[in-house]
């Protein structure tokens, strides 16, 4: 039997967990709409704190009933917490990024002061129970241990089981049921009328919230659609990462956190061009690393190299190795490379396996995202590539994707001057036409000058030839290098501020 005092208990422990669960859900879903998860987190947070201090002072005006106006403040958190997410996506659409921003925090806010009179209302409700300083340490830490409990099963079970969508409901609706399980222990201090009240409004948000998650698949189904411009073939949400492809007759898709990775119509020029290019420069390709590069469009024009021993592709996200795999629409794309006995898939940080990796390779590629947060613009950092330096061979070569000169000219030259201040012998800029992307740079370096325009090492290609070559290594005037750039290193991650600057510029217009 729950006795009166456990009640409590339970309830600390959940107000904790769901709280933080919300916070958790907000900045993830701002950081995937709207990018800088590093600004997403901090402005969560701190807003969020503001708000529970508001929250928390405004509880000294609640002078009789607190059983009450606990019941009724976690209906209210329930449903502004569970309801928060299904806003977000559908405001996504219709709003631009500085009104979305708005409402982001429009949503912490008012999320924040509701929590914020949970922990006074609870300690003054238990003070019929235990004295003051046991009270006190009691409630805090009941509810530091629900907060450390969501942190953990955010990452790891509800994110890439359920989805932000369906995480946020179910928790609002453990938010209202934590209401209603209170007031079932209390039912004694709460006059008749403010029973009914209680009872209709938990059972009109509960039915609302479980009419959400039974027709959850066809909402998100129906948001996906919207979202992208094209049908909606395969989606995903991962541990890391929403994964979704699209087709439009011939036109097949990636898309990663919604931004294109990849369009079939013309993704041969872009990995002809990282691939082979540095490979035609390397002295020999018997063994040859891929940093990223999941869906194995890269390691297919590295298969076609002869001589080539052994390919290691590391992709953080086992899903897009996956997708490599099973998917029919990615294999007949990557022409089944990554089932070819010398591939070898690798699950893993790029920059954890390079620091812990003692193999050494004749040609190092990364095809990484974009530096749009701080956790992959730390994969163009002078760090990063000192890594990858010390793992080639002597003749060895390394590329990497860097953006567009275009559309993000500080940001591909940011990590051109990182490369060099690496320490490689020579470093060497190109950049070719992707229908999809615009203008699309890359940056070679060897430990030793080469020409890179030889392009000696011939195999069959759709784009690249001789008289290609020369072309890539010019840079029209508009497109050079500013100069006066500094060098992304992991204390201070300039490429970040470049590549959000130069993105944001062309965003407004």
């Amino acid at each position: 039997m729950i006795t009166e005092k456990l009640a409590l208990i339970i309830a600390v422990f959940i107000a904790g967990l769901c709280s933080i669960v919300y916070e958790l859900l907000i900045s993830t879903t701002s950081a995937y709409f709207l990018g800088d998860s590093v600004k997403q987190f901090s402005l969560t947070i701190g807003v969020y704190m503001a708000a529970m201090g508001v929250g928390s002072y405004l509880s000294k005006y609640l002078e009789r009933q607190l059983l009450t106006w606990f019941v009724f403040i976690e209906l209210a958190l329930g449903l502004a917490g569970g309801a928060s997410i299904p806003i977000l996506y559908l405001a996504f659409h219709e709003l631009s990024p500085v009104y979305y921003q708005v409402l982001v925090l429009s949503l912490i806010f008012v999320i924040g002061v509701l929590t914020g009179f949970e922990i006074p209302v609870l300690t003054r409700i238990m003070k019929e129970y235990y004295p003051l300083k046991a009270n006190l340490a009691n409630v805090l830490s009941l509810d530091y241990i629900g907060a450390l409990a969501a942190t953990l099963l955010f990452p790891f079970l509800l994110l890439p089981y359920f989805g932000l969508f369906r995480t946020g409901i179910a928790f609002g609706m453990l938010n209202i049921g934590m209401g209603f399980f209170v007031y079932r222990y209390f039912s004694g201090q709460v006059t008749a009328s403010q029973q009914r009240w209680v009872v209709a409004l938990s059972a009109l948000v509960g039915l609302a919230f479980a009419g959400l998650l039974a027709f959850s698949r066809p909402i998100l189904a129906d948001w996906e659609d919207k979202a992208y411009p094209h049908r909606v073939i395969y989606a995903e949400q991962t541990p890391y990462q929403h994964l979704a492809l699209t087709r439009n007759a011939d036109d097949t898709r990636l898309y990663i956190n919604r931004v294109i990775q990849f369009s079939s119509r013309d993704e041969y020029r872009y990995h002809e061009a990282l691939a082979l290019v540095p490979a035609a420069s390397a002295a020999q390709c018997r063994h040859v690393l891929i940093l990223g590069g999941g869906e194995g469009l890269l390691a297919r024009e590295i298969l076609k190299i002869p001589g080539l021993e052994s390919l290691t592709i590391v992709d953080l996200d086992q899903r897009v190795f996956d997708l490599a795999t099973r998917h029919p629409a990615v294999v007949a794309l990557n022409g089944g490379a990554l089932s070819d006995p010398r591939v070898r898939q690798r699950a893993d940080d790029a920059a954890l396996f390079l620091r812990f990796d003692t193999a050494q390779y004749d040609l190092i590629l990364a095809d990484l995202p974009d530096p749009g947060n701080e956790a992959v613009a730390r994969l163009y950092s002078t760090y990063f590539f000192k890594l990858i330096r010390d793992r080639l061979s002597a003749g060895g070569v390394f590329a990497t994707q860097a953006t567009s000169p275009f559309h993000s000219r500080r940001a591909y030259w940011c990590i051109y001057e990182t490369v060099r201040a690496a320490g490689f012998a020579a470093v060497y800029p190109y950049h070719v036409y992707v229908p999809s992307f615009g203008d699309w740079g890359f940056v070679m370096a060897t430990l030793q000058p080469v020409n890179p325009v030889n392009y000696t090492r011939q195999v069959s290609t759709r784009y690249l030839e001789d008289a290609v070559l020369a072309r890539l290594f010019y840079f029209d005037k508009d497109i050079r290098s500013p100069g006066d750039l500094r060098i992304n290193t992991l204390d201070q991650p300039a490429l970040l501020e470049y590549f959000l600057d130069d993105w944001h510029s062309w965003q407004r217009e």
